[in-house]
């Protein structure tokens, strides 16, 4: 009798591996077209990374107000959790804590240095190009949507600035696109209600970042899953009920307890007239912000710049954000015109950031209130998106003549828009401009034709095509990684000290030492450290900029008399008098920042200490700078 062995298919034709016990043959043509995308995933990451970390020490502490306050929580648990500009805790910086927070954990890990206060925010700028990638990515079904997305969110200049700087920006758009994700993957129908209370909660981590302006994402978030969620409308406004639940828990917690925490016992809180961060919140971070009435600030009146729907591209603030605006725009609404019977995926995600990007270029276009061109870096995610999904969506469908068209009009718009901008800066690499301009306008015209060329042309202009609309934000991006920033207005672009490209550091007439950190010199520093052991602060002086200087050299606390702008009342005449007889305070420091306190109904106590100082105790000269010694009276 023969056994005949069970008949089994050739080892070479299926593996387990495959999907659906497909050849591994096909599975390998898969990878092999899957590994350019991936790599150049890895390459944009690692340019980034590079971008954003390379000769980061240039720039110092950059905001000594931020750095100072990131060295104070280093040293006292509860300066960081209440944000608190010195160690002894007299007074909290005007914003929330939160970014803050990692900052101040890498001094007290790593040490207080430049790099300790900056890498945090780099990492962040890294982790937001990947997570916007990641996103458009998923939205899109396309690898290089989302790596084109990820590479003009990276190549912005604004973007190549702030996340090479210590403001709060830097973590708050990691947060708000994180809260995009989240809200987009709601979207799809898996697990909704997680994902969106997910997003919510994000955005109330970017309120404890930077207040109110976390919330101008919400008019996107909001329309993008109320109109293309999968689920009923009844579920879906419960889900969004659930969103901002989280949204309220995630906040609300932190200012409940500063709100009841008893005041004798923490921080001051600072650019609040009444030491409430409720008022803080709806006053000088709030509707201030937008009428241009904000007591106690700096430059009120009309002394950020003119409003109007074209602020944005006007010489202070087009060299940072504005080079893809315009395509941007085009892109998109041609995009979701396109997808008006595609992916839901697609159309909430376009619906999200072209309402994202509209919003918030409108907020910033008509507030009256403190306004620097830095807060653009808000826009550069939707830009990116846009961008990134608009010309695949319509590169997609280039055997269209209209859809060809569009991608011309896009392309000619973006080259001409970056020659008027590079104009602006003419004796910087004067031939950019038009190089930019005759490759666009070139592959603007091959464009329109593209349905006619072969296919490896095709790839060519389209490479032509990217290279002219990012060629002027990648130069003006390198040019800002080339230029140190410090002081609390900076700007990016290249340091010409023309209107469209100032770099380094911004500034405002009539704001004096308020927006630029204190230099202490060796014999300073050496005397304020006398005998530091036996006082609480080693010095006191006007507004937070001017303490930030001395406390970064010291390592110790410095009392910063009325806050960022010396127009808090904390303290009060009476309460400093007494810390000066309690032996408290060692010496005070002049030339901070005088004459700022009281200014827009602010408080004039800082004036009154500093009055009453110079009246009592005899002045010494050291190094320029004038010094009292608060434990001897004249």
């Amino acid at each position: 009798m023969t056994i005949t062995a069970p008949t089994r298919a050739p080892a070479a034709t299926t593996s387990p591996d495959s999907p659906s016990g497909s050849p591994p043959g096909s599975r390998l043509r898969r990878l092999r077209r899957i590994g350019p995308e991936r790599g150049a995933y890895v390459v944009l990451l690692a340019a980034t990374a590079v971008l954003y970390l390379w000769g980061l020490g240039a720039s110092g502490y950059a905001n000594a107000f931020y750095s100072a306050a990131a060295q104070a929580g280093s040293e006292s648990w509860t300066a960081m959790f209440f944000g608190a500009s010195d160690a002894a805790g007299s007074i909290t910086v005007d914003k929330p804590p939160l970014a803050l927070w990692p900052m101040a954990l890498s001094v007290r890990v790593f040490g207080l240095s430049s790099w300790s206060i900056l890498v945090p925010q780099a990492l962040a700028g890294v982790a937001t190009v990947a997570l916007l990638t990641a996103t458009v990515r998923r939205t899109t079904g396309s690898a290089w949507a989302g790596i084109l997305a990820g590479a003009t969110l990276a190549l912005t200049p604004v973007a190549a600035l702030m996340f090479r700087f210590n403001n709060p920006d830097a973590l708050l758009v990691l947060l708000m696109v994180g809260a995009a994700h989240a809200t987009l993957r709601a979207v799809e129908g898996v697990h909704p209600a997680r994902w969106l209370a997910l997003g919510g909660a994000l955005v109330g981590l970017a309120f404890l970042t930077k207040m109110l302006q976390a919330f101008l994402v919400l008019p996107a978030l909001a329309l993008a899953y109320g109109l293309f969620a999968t689920v009923p409308l009844w579920r879906r406004l419960g889900h969004l009920l659930v969103a901002l639940a989280a949204l309220v828990a995630s906040t609300a917690w932190y200012v409940a307890i500063v709100e009841l925490w008893p005041a004798g016992s923490r921080p001051y809180i600072g650019g609040s007239q009444d030491d409430s961060i409720l008022e803080l919140t709806l006053g000088y971070n709030g509707l201030g912000r937008l009428t241009g009435e904000e007591t106690g600030s700096v430059g009120g009146g009309g002394g950020w710049g003119s409003t109007g729907v074209l602020r944005l591209f006007g010489s202070e603030n087009g060299g940072q954000v504005a080079w893809l605006v315009p395509a941007a725009l085009v892109l998109g609404v041609a995009a979701l015109w396109l997808a008006r019977r595609g992916s839901r995926a697609t159309r909430a995600s376009l619906t999200l950031w072209l309402t994202w990007l509209v919003v918030t270029m409108l907020t910033f276009s008509l507030m009256a209130g403190i306004y620097h061109a830095y807060y653009t870096v808000a826009l550069a995610p939707a830009i990116g998106a846009l961008v990134g999904t608009g010309a695949w969506a319509l590169w997609d469908r280039r055997d269209s003549l209209v859809v060809s068209a569009t991608l011309g009009v896009a392309t000619a718009l973006t080259s001409a828009w970056a020659f008027f901008l590079l104009d602006r800066t003419p004796d910087w690499l004067p031939w950019l401009r038009y190089v930019v301009a005759t490759v666009g306008l070139a592959a603007a015209l091959m464009v329109v034709g593209v349905r006619h060329l072969p296919r490896r042309v095709a790839a060519v202009v389209a490479a032509a095509a990217l290279v002219s609309a990012l060629a002027g934000p990648a130069a003006y991006s390198l040019a800002t990684v080339g230029t140190a920033h410090t002081g609390s207005i900076p700007t990016a672009g290249p340091s010409t000290g023309g209107p469209g490209g100032m770099g380094g550091m911004g500034g405002m007439g009539g704001a004096g030492g308020l927006l630029a950190g204190s230099t202490s010199t060796d014999a300073l520093t050496a005397m304020l450290l006398d005998d530091a052991d036996s006082y609480t602060w080693v010095a006191a002086t006007v507004g937070a900029n001017s303490a930030a200087g001395y406390q970064l050299a010291t390592e110790r606390s410095v009392m910063p008399l009325g806050g960022f702008n010396g127009s808090d009342p904390s303290p009060t005449l009476a309460q400093f008098q007494q810390h000066v007889a309690d032996g408290e305070v060692h010496y005070f420091v002049g030339g901070g920042g005088m004459g700022m306190g009281g200014q827009d109904g602010g408080s004039q106590a800082a004036a009154e200490i500093s009055a009453w100082v110079a009246a009592t105790y005899p002045a010494q000269t050291v190094d320029g700078v004038t010094v009292y010694d608060l434990t001897r009276a004249g």
